[in-house]
């Protein structure tokens, strides 16, 4: 026997399923660093309430009294969904603007601002994902915005499946207008429910074949992600009918509710979602909106009537606000105090914040501008005051908007607000674009860099540079010239430096970390008559078995290019190859090593006859919080940004290794310029180390040309005298 189910209206169990997806949220980025399931939720009740609204629409849209440019006008839908989302939207990112200059070091303030815009214009999923950042635990150097890539998807959602719903709506209000006659609501709801199927289906295989290939990328990406609430959409066209007794759906609630909760300790969200596993936590939603859409005076399971206790249901309530406020209370809280964690008595205070943040934004901004719905629909919030008054409980009062007055004052400020973001952050990009660094600029008595570990050249006081903010601009010149290709790029990229005309020619080779070599090579090559082309790549030294994943993602373009580009060299004859001998070890602070994929390279141009120059690889510094040296610098003396030798390197040189094996192999080491018998330095005779993680600044790059001179004279003398 079938009933039917209510549909449409406010669901109190629902709300306070979003009251528990956002305390799982919370908790889980708080305590425990890992992916709760809760967005996903959030996802799947988006769906399913929007999709729903969408299919309301094109059911009245059948009327052929419905004028067609009703059908069709996405202006008051996309009015709505603005006054629900923008303004706390916008009170978080000002807050955040403000905060950044007085919690974080310069060396971010334009990472944030660009995240600032990218978060204002709903394109912060993408913006991750084109830097391919790990979605990873919060620490002192997270994004206080990288939390907003799911409200990114969710706009992104809103207006793609608003632009689908009003196309289908205008066909539907067309057909009905061409036969003079609504069409059977059967038929409007087949159609919608095919089309989204085969939405949902089609995403899903997108994310699927793309978990764990692409998986930073394919995490934030919408077309991965709208299966999800698409699914939810699914069940808002069609919700199962069928007449079970109350203690069933009691009992798939509670698995549900279970499944929910606990699924963030025993799926990795991060590496698994939006793939497969994503089923878990979406499927769950689903069955526990089945479970609760009971027939109108039918008894609730027992179940959700437990999720539509005033309790969660207030939590649902702040949900949108409170998901916003959490983490940049975390992150700045983190960042303030330079920890990485926070304990248990702290990370309730984080709770406790955002919880009243959360309430005041709710109460002074989201209810005033969100005004009453237009359809008659009940909003939120009186959909909660019915449902306390038909269980007799009692809510606290949240006023609806006091007064016209007090709406247009808040609107005024909001847009003022959002205009001047963007206006903010662009103008410091601009300083930040004009910087430039000469890094033979400096002067070598007041500025010995390296030459102050290697030769004992005394460094008087004085203000290291470049300065934190410089050191991210003081970049190699194939950089600047594009000679060297990036992640998607599959082409061989061959530059010319050092002299032009020269006789003698030496092939600098691999991936960035050969690369800033450049800057001591060309200099190199033009005091003796030596031609130096490059052959770069980025995450891509040269390797017969490269590492086969990059920032998480499969990264098969670069075993084809190595291929390619040693191939190219060994046809372009130079009298010998530059490239880097030794890499981190895959677990950091277990020393350096030289793979045998490096080995086989080098053995491929030793049969050539071609001499290679392996240079040691650069210590990669430990991370102070995952903050790299250089922002360690921005606000702390280089006493506080050393590193430990041993994290980073081998006592002795891995290379040294292959050099007894492979007889045209020579290497190089200019560690000692950097690092002594129990740390390396962040800071060396007044010259800065590293522009970013890993990477040396040119700066000091240049410091080290006298020590890589003689080094290569005694390599290769018949090429550098």
């Amino acid at each position: 026997m079938r009933d039917r189910p209510s549909a449409g209206g406010y669901r109190a169990d629902l709300e306070g399923l979003r009251g528990i997806a956002i305390a799982l949220v919370a908790c889980f980025h708080v305590w425990f660093g890992r992916v709760s399931g809760g967005v996903d939720v959030f996802l799947t009740l988006s769906g399913y309430f929007f999709v729903g609204s969408l299919l309301r629409h094109a059911l009245a849209a059948r009327d052929p009294a419905v004028t067609l440019g009703a059908a069709v006008n996405p202006v008051p839908r996309l009015g709505r969904l603005a006054r629900r989302l923008f303004p706390a939207l916008v009170l978080v990112l000002t807050a955040v603007s403000a905060l950044t200059p007085l919690v974080l070091p310069a060396t971010r303030w334009s990472e944030i601002g660009s995240q600032v815009i990218a978060s204002l214009t709903y394109q912060q999923n993408s913006h991750l994902a084109d830097r391919s950042l790990a979605y990873a635990a919060a620490d002192a150097a997270g994004s206080p915005l990288q939390h907003l890539w799911s409200m990114s998807v969710q706009g992104q959602f809103f207006v793609g499946s608003l632009a689908l719903g009003v196309v289908f709506a205008g066909a539907v209000n067309i057909v009905a207008r061409a036969r003079n006659g609504p069409l059977r609501a059967r038929t409007v709801r087949a159609s919608a429910g095919v089309g989204v199927l085969l939405l949902a289906a089609g995403s899903f295989a997108w994310a699927a074949t793309h978990t764990g290939v692409t998986q930073p990328q394919n995490y934030y990406d919408t077309l991965a992600r709208a299966w999800e609430p698409l699914a939810g959409g699914v069940l808002a066209v069609w919700l199962p009918a069928v007449r079970v007794p109350a203690a069933v759906r009691t009992a798939v609630a509670a698995l549900a509710v279970g499944v929910i909760a606990t699924c963030g300790w025993w799926i990795d969200g991060a590496a698994a979602y939006p793939g497969p596993w994503a089923l878990v936590p979406v499927l769950a939603t689903l069955a526990i909106i089945w479970a609760g859409a009971v027939p109108q005076g039918a008894p609730c399971p027992a179940a959700t009537s437990v999720l539509a206790h005033p309790v969660p249901v207030r939590l649902g309530a702040t949900a949108y606000s409170l998901y916003l406020w959490h983490w940049p209370v975390l992150i700045f809280s983190l960042a303030a105090r330079e920890e990485r964690a926070v304990s248990f008595a702290e990370g309730c205070g984080v709770l406790a914040v955002s919880l009243v943040l959360a309430m005041l934004t709710v109460r002074f901004v989201e209810d005033p501008l969100r005004g009453p719905r237009p359809d008659g629909a009940p909003t939120p919030r009186r959909g909660r005051a019915r449902h306390a008054r038909s269980r007799r409980i009692t809510v606290p009062h949240m006023p609806s908007p006091r007064s016209a007055r007090y709406g247009a004052a808040v609107t005024a400020i909001l847009v003022i607000c959002a205009a001047a973001m963007p206006l903010g952050a662009h103008a410091w990009q601009a300083r930040v674009d004009r910087i430039a660094v000469d890094p033979a600029g400096l002067d070598a008595a007041r500025y010995p860099g390296a030459a102050a570990m290697l030769d004992a050249l005394p460094a008087p006081p004085a203000e290291f540079r470049p300065s934190p903010l410089e050191a991210s601009h003081d970049v190699p010149v194939t950089t600047r010239d594009g000679r060297i290709a990036d992640f998607a790029d599959s082409d061989i990229r061959v530059g010319s430096y050092g002299d032009p005309r020269g006789s003698r020619t030496i092939a600098l080779a691999g991936g960035s970390h050969s690369e800033f070599w450049i800057t001591a090579l060309d200099r190199i090559g033009r005091e003796n008559g030596i031609r130096i082309t490059t052959y770069l790549k980025l995450g891509c030294p040269l390797a017969t078995e490269p590492p086969p994943f990059v920032f998480g993602s499969l990264y098969p373009e670069c075993r084809g290019w190595v291929d390619r580009a040693v191939g190219r060299i060994l046809a372009d004859r130079p009298d010998a190859v530059f490239t880097t001998s030794t890499r981190p070890r895959s677990g950091f602070g277990l020393g350096d090593w030289t793979p045998e994929s490096y080995v086989d390279v080098f053995r491929r141009f030793d049969r050539a006859g071609i001499p290679v120059l392996g240079v040691r690889d650069t210590p990669w510094p430990i991370t102070f919080g995952d903050r790299g040296a250089l922002d360690c610098l921005a606000d702390k003396p280089p006493v506080q940004c050393m590193t430990p030798r041993d994290f980073s390197l081998a006592r002795v040189n891995p290379a040294d290794r292959a050099a007894a094996e492979v007889p045209l192999l020579s290497s190089l080491d200019l560690s000692r310029g950097m690092c002594d018998e129990e740390v390396c330095h962040p800071v060396v005779g007044n010259v800065v180390v590293y522009r970013d993680l890993h990477h040396l600044t040119s700066t000091f790059v240049h410091s080290l040309i006298p020590e890589l001179r003689r080094q290569m004279h005694v390599a290769v003398p018949h090429l550098v005298s």
